[in-house]
């Protein structure tokens, strides 16, 4: 599938004359080196250079009565190059050009996709030194915890977009492998200098040891990659889900002119993007299953892993780099209302405030199960009868006379729970400031 946003260049890697085109230049660097060892004229090597080239439709054509893609693609060749055709594909087997070639692929495929996390970082994390004082409410279980800032929100985010990027980097390197070593990875007709040659002008390494194919795991642990990727995009798109809710507000996605959210009822604005990316990681994280089925063949090679991967690559890489398009447009375009987080930090009377009496009382001498009875009577007041929490430890018998008014004063000031903000900014983003 293609989403109606697509970046050109990266569509463009897995078309059909794309492929193609990279399994000729697996082939004519290969006539290349092999002449350079001497094993092919090296007029023939020019002529195959200077000639080599295809026609798609003939392809097909060919395809069609040969039933074989490869055999198909260098037939078409062999029509366009002549005489010296019969040195291409020299002691080489399918595999060799497929998985050399389909590497190349995976590398700008990955490399597109680090543009877009940068992009998505990027965002990020001017938006978290943007908030890095807004303070709002922390959640757990979905029910009002401690505060926090909306930045130290974001800044989990970007710590773990690091990570995703660290982990695509690493990927895209050990995927980047190539081979030409015949049938069954032996190199009884090519000789491993001519592998070494032709990877080395393709950016790629030499498979250390290979069947008839490289190693799948190699690719599942790609494909992982970017379904953990796509993973957290849902975790942060659930997040503006939920702070995007009615009865929340904190934080919301653009709603451009003229955008309609629902066809019946005019004052919709739903989170459409958000859910737009959930629906989407569910695709991308099923794409790494599929790889990871791709892992057992059968002795040196069979053929179950190949349809598998004509669908999963382009899909998989496409659907990331559009979802990192999309995460990069709601970050930098999401609408967040500080107030509406103020509002919502008062909503249960300052009964957030619970740990920090709990922890005056044990200072105080009470022991921690006295301190949690006591304060946790005084919050199950404020659940039931909505009165402030200060109130209730004052009315409470067990609490009242233990605190000065001052001492209260300082108990209830939420910025003791952001206190140590700047130095989680400092690890997360590198000691940089705004």
């Amino acid at each position: 599938m293609i989403p109606r946003y697509t970046r050109p260049e990266m569509a463009a890697i897995w078309t059909e004359e794309a492929r193609l085109r990279v399994m000729l230049e697996v082939e004519v660097l290969a006539v290349e080196a092999m002449a350079a060892r001497g094993e092919v004229p090296l007029e023939a090597a020019s002529a195959v250079r200077e000639r080599a080239d295809f026609d798609l439709d003939r392809v097909h054509e060919l395809d069609r009565e040969l039933k074989h893609d490869v055999i198909a693609f260098l037939t078409a060749v062999a029509e366009k190059v002549g005489e010296p055709a019969r040195f291409v594909h020299k002691g080489m087997t399918s595999s060799d050009v497929l998985d050399t070639a389909f590497a190349v692929q995976l590398v700008r495929a990955g490399e597109l996709i680090l543009t877009g996390v940068d992009r998505v970082m990027a965002a990020v994390r001017a938006r978290a030194f943007e908030h890095k004082d807004t303070v709002c409410i922390g959640r757990s279980h979905g029910i009002h915890a401690e505060p926090t800032t909306f930045g130290l929100k974001l800044a989990g985010w970007y710590d773990e977009l690091s990570r995703h990027r660290a982990r695509i980097v690493g990927a895209v390197r050990d995927v980047a492998v190539g081979k030409l070593s015949g049938a069954v990875g032996t190199y009884a007709f090519v000789h491993p200098d001519v592998e070494a040659r032709v990877c080395a002008a393709l950016g790629l390494a030499p498979a250390k040891a290979a069947t008839q194919v490289v190693s799948r795991d190699l690719h599942a642990a790609y494909f992982t990659a970017l379904a953990l990727l796509a993973s957290s995009v849902e975790k942060f798109a659930v997040e503006v889900r939920h702070l995007q809710r009615t009865e929340v507000l904190e934080a919301e996605e653009p709603f451009t002119p003229g955008q309609k959210g629902s066809s019946a009822m005019p004052h919709k604005r739903n989170p459409i993007l958000s859910e737009n990316l959930t629906g989407l990681a569910r695709l991308v994280r099923s794409y790494s299953i599929a790889a990871m089925e791709d892992v057992a063949l059968w002795h040196e090679r069979d053929i179950s892993h190949s349809s598998v991967e004509r669908v999963i690559a382009p899909d998989a890489t496409i659907l990331v780099d559009f979802m990192l398009h999309r995460l990069g447009g709601l970050v930098e375009g999401l609408v967040v209302y500080p107030e509406n987080m103020r509002r919502n930090l008062g909503l249960l009377g300052g009964i957030f405030y619970s740990q920090r009496v709990l922890l005056a009382l044990v200072e105080k001498g009470a022991s921690r199960e006295d301190a949690y009875r006591a304060v946790q009577a005084a919050a199950m007041r404020v659940w039931a009868e909505r009165v402030p929490f200060r109130q209730a430890i004052e009315e409470d018998p067990a609490l009242a006379g233990r605190f000065e008014p001052p001492e209260l004063d300082a108990l209830f000031d939420p910025s003791a729970y952001v206190a140590h903000r700047d130095e989680v900014f400092r690890r997360v983003f590198d000691g940089a400031s705004d």
